[in-house]
């Protein structure tokens, strides 16, 4: 698989406790840009964090969150990541989702 030098790099930002049809919407995420063919899905647990209802979430021992954040990473061609938005719309009912140009300087097996 080839990714144009030139990629886009999208970020979903989502709780850890949010679901999809049941499933950890992370997974399900990842599992859909897996199924859409893109170059590869990251999916990343953050420690401690606030989003739009600035809820503090954090991982400190003596006070343990069951809804730490998450990032889903993906980076692929502008075209396929268009493409995947309005799969991600649906999905994504609170969270934030970004895009950025991405320079792709190495994608190897």
């Amino acid at each position: 698989m080839k990714i144009p030098t030139e990629g886009k790099l999208l970020r979903i930002f989502i709780g850890e406790a949010d679901k999809w049809q049941g499933n950890p919407l992370y997974e399900e995420i990842v599992i859909l840009a897996k199924k859409a063919g893109m170059a590869g899905a990251t999916a990343i647990k953050g420690f401690q964090g606030f989003g739009c209802k600035s809820h503090m979430h954090t991982a400190k021992l003596l006070r343990l969150s069951e809804d730490l954040p998450v990032i889903i990473e993906i980076v692929d061609s502008e075209e396929k990541i268009s493409k995947f938005l309005p799969q991600l719309e649906e999905m994504v009912k609170e969270g934030l989702i970004t895009l950025e140009k991405a320079q792709v300087l190495m994608y190897r097996a």
